[in-house]
């Protein structure tokens, strides 16, 4: 019988911490994949933040740097010009990335900076006790819109890919899920491209990932993983540039 799949040498076999249900762990796999088959891994380097994503250094087997909140773009933005040589990525949440952190991340995209961002979008702050994010879809229900998020209020969704696909200094920005087999896939595709064009030089990538939030949904795991479907409504996949 042929082997189909492999345990990837880049991920660490580590205890879970993620939450049941949530997609960091399908994300993690197809992000080691990607540095395996692009035989990148000695000369990577990781950045996480404050959040969900501060765990990565417990299951990705590169050097990581844990950054202050909000920081990322700017840490990896540092590494790469230090050392040019590396394979630089960020992993950040949508909270770290388009809330605290959304200057140092817009300003590092636009100038062109040669780092992949990889963004998880589950549309609240995950870690830190289901607060509303620049993401939150209108109506969502959070800790801090008890009862929903009202535009006249709490403003709209902030479409953090349709922004960055129009800098020029973008060259790679696409948005995508790991909801279902084929989106896994096509979710591996993507974020071999984004790192395939920092090996080119050409300038920024971005991957946006939609994910799953059981807990703070207020969701079972499977109710959870289909809900992503609805997010897609206001968050369209696909590749906007590149």
């Amino acid at each position: 019988m042929a082997q189909l799949f492999t345990f990837p040498r880049s991920l660490k076999s580590n205890l879970f911490h993620y939450c049941p249900g949530c997609h960091h762990s399908i994300i993690h796999r197809i992000l080691c994949e990607v540095i395996d088959e692009l035989g990148i891994r000695e000369r990577t380097v990781g950045i996480a933040s404050i959040g969900c994503a501060c765990f990565l250094y417990f299951y990705i087997d590169v050097d990581i740097v844990e950054a202050p909140h909000g920081r990322s773009c700017s840490t990896a933005t540092g590494i790469k010009r230090a050392r040019p040589d590396l394979v630089v990525f960020t992993y950040q949440g949508d909270g770290d990335f388009s809330a605290i952190g959304l200057g140092d991340s817009l300003h590092s995209a636009s100038r062109g900076e040669k780092i992949t961002a990889i963004m998880i979008n589950n549309t609240v702050y995950g870690m830190t006790g289901g607060q509303v994010s620049p993401t939150t879809l209108l109506n969502q229900k959070t800790t801090t819109t008890p009862e929903g998020r009202r535009p006249d209020r709490d403003g709209y969704p902030l479409k953090v890919a349709e922004i960055l696909a129009g800098f020029e200094g973008v060259a790679f920005c696409a948005r995508t899920a790991v909801n279902t087999p084929k989106r896994v896939l096509e979710s591996k595709r993507i974020l071999r491209r984004a790192f395939e064009v920092q090996l080119e030089e050409r300038g920024f990538s971005y991957v946006e990932f939609l994910s799953a939030c059981p807990v703070n949904w207020k969701m079972d795991p499977i109710k959870a993983n289909w809900h992503v479907n609805t997010l897609t409504e206001v968050f369209p996949l696909g590749i906007l540039k590149g």
